[in-house]
């Protein structure tokens, strides 16, 4: 048989472009194969979950530590951080046999100081999501995984536990009545002034979203009880969302708490903190507290 000149060229560019689509077909499977582990890694960071890690301010909380954390739902929590303010018994000897991380102060910082040495380490250690609970047992910390979801659904950025569901249920639960009708005075001003309609502005129960702390020049605030007022007058200045769900407290002897003369300090500091923010506002003055660092 006697095959022509085009015939054969024909053959051989057939033969040649199936060459070229092999060694193509080769190379996308090996540039695939280059790939295929930033895709499991883009895919895989779409899918994990969140880094929550729980900040404990704590003083003199050897007697109630173990009952705090035995509530905590240990599925929702990746890390916990107690910050020691030179206790005097065993709190920090007792945090690290129970897995903690421990941060010690070597003088007393104060409640707010305390808090700036929790959310700066929280965020170092790269939290998503951070979480207050008080190692004293007031709070029931089971409610932790609630608070946790409610910022991973985008909810909310802040989220305070309320102790106050009724009147009844807060005096029956031990709130002593001056400290009611102050809450509710108190958080009554707050909730007019700042737009807001909390429950209870003064719970020592919060969560946080890891875009609140980065915001937020906490590290400006007061070391005393007040940084929680000046921090949510900050958050509503910032434009965070602030949402509150049912928290159950317990008092007795060993929970803290502030006597009446530190209440009223903390109040007339409150009301300061809302006067500060208003006259922010208004441009009557310049505060530190609502600029950014």
């Amino acid at each position: 048989m006697v095959v022509s000149d085009s015939a054969v060229l024909e053959n051989v560019s057939a033969n040649r472009t199936a060459v070229q689509v092999d060694d193509s077909v080769g190379n996308a499977h090996e540039q695939l194969d280059r790939l295929a582990p930033l895709l499991d890694e883009i895919a895989d960071s779409r899918t994990r979950t969140k880094r929550t890690v729980v900040v404990m301010p704590a003083y003199n909380a050897e007697s109630t530590l173990e009952r705090t954390l035995s509530d905590l739902p240990s599925e929702s929590v990746d890390e916990i951080i107690l910050v020691d303010d030179c206790s005097s018994d065993g709190t920090v000897e007792l945090a690290r046999r129970l897995g903690l991380t421990v941060i010690e102060h070597r003088r007393n910082q104060g409640y707010g100081g305390n808090q700036k040495t929790c959310y700066r380490h929280a965020l170092l250690r790269g939290a998503d999501n951070v979480v207050m609970v008080h190692p004293d047992y007031q709070y029931d910390s089971r409610v932790v995984d609630i608070a946790v979801k409610l910022l991973n659904l985008d909810i909310c950025d802040c989220i305070l536990g309320s102790r106050i569901r009724t009147r009844r249920e807060a005096l029956a639960g031990g709130m002593p009545a001056y400290k009611y009708v102050a809450n509710r005075a108190l958080t009554t001003i707050e909730n007019i002034s700042l737009g807001q309609n909390i429950g209870d502005f003064h719970s020592g129960f919060r969560a946080y979203r890891r875009s609140v702390l980065e915001t937020i020049p906490f590290e400006r605030n007061s070391d005393d009880f007040v940084f929680d007022s000046e921090f949510l007058a900050q958050a509503v200045h910032f434009g965070f969302r602030i949402g509150d769900i049912p928290v159950p407290v317990r008092y007795f002897d060993e929970a803290s708490s502030i006597c009446f003369r530190r209440s009223v300090t903390y109040g007339t500091a409150t009301l300061m903190t809302l006067a500060r923010y208003w006259s922010h506002r208004l441009g009557l003055i310049r505060s530190p507290l609502f600029h950014t660092a």
